[in-house]
């Protein structure tokens, strides 16, 4: 399905830091508006403020994507004035087995997934019906490759991702014949703040300018699948193949642990 070559107005969640920050500044340029969320107001204005500086038109909004009504609010006050063609909905968090070996509690697995699938939710849903009226939008959601199989020392992240991996593809289908068009996004390893916490090895590691550059080329195409590096998305789906007892003796050979400092957001 095409999709705007020069989408006017787009709206980034967890736009403070790591991938939002840098696909904020990809895409802001004169002529643009951007509307940004993110929960720390500091280091989200700072992104607004670079992105203020190459000609765009900032909206910044310090909101909880866990926060349906706030989302709700944000978004469609947002889509009256300036109505959205490209929405990228990639706030996220990650938990997961300490250095000391403690396993994920309840609540941090709980947290994962209220931002990661939740906040994924409350990110969309209030743009569905006015793309549709309008008959054109594109809705991208940043997954990730950890979204083929699951790891060992990450099981909520796995979950959330899987999550947001399928209702995308869910939702591709049902949206297209009302000229919406949906991206399932799948990051590997790329640095950054949440990437500075996964101890163990970083297998294709990219820069976060590599990965914004990659992932742009594909929202630009209109692609339904985008998997940045697609080696590794393509090891992951292999672990998934095979047989489950091969699988895990795969993904167990390379364990890691998560650094319990918490990412800015």
């Amino acid at each position: 399905m095409a999709v705007l070559q020069f989408p006017s107005t787009v709206v980034i969640t967890g736009a403070s830091s790591g991938l939002g920050a840098g696909l904020a500044l990809s895409y802001a340029a004169p002529d643009r508006q951007l509307a940004l969320t993110g929960r720390d107001a500091g280091r989200l204005e700072q992104v607004a403020a670079q992105a203020r500086a190459r000609g765009a038109t900032v909206t910044a909004g310090v909101t909880d994507v866990r926060d349906p009504a706030a989302m709700k609010e944000f978004i469609e006050q947002f889509d009256r004035t300036h109505p959205v063609d490209l929405l990228i909905a990639n706030a996220g968090i990650t938990s997961g087995t300490a250095p000391d070996g403690t396993l994920e509690t309840l609540d941090a697995a709980r947290e994962v997934i209220a931002i990661n699938l939740g906040g994924v939710l409350n990110s969309v849903i209030p743009l569905i019906e006015p793309m549709r009226t309008r008959g054109r939008g594109h809705i991208a959601l940043i997954g990730s490759v950890a979204a083929y199989r699951g790891l060992p020392d990450t099981p909520a992240y796995c979950a959330s991702k899987a999550g947001v991996r399928i209702y995308g593809e869910s939702l591709r289908p049902l949206l297209a014949p009302f000229g919406i068009t949906v991206s399932v996004v799948s990051p590997g390893f790329f640095i950054s703040p949440m990437s500075r916490r996964f101890i163990g090895s970083h297998q294709f590691e990219l820069t976060l300018d590599q990965m914004v550059a990659r992932i742009r080329r594909g929202l630009d195409r209109g692609q339904a699948r985008i998997v940045v590096p697609r080696r590794l998305g393509i090891l992951m789906q292999l672990a998934d193949l095979i047989p489950a007892r091969l699988g895990d003796w795969a993904v167990g050979r390379a364990r890691f642990h998560i650094d319990r400092n918490p990412e800015p957001r």
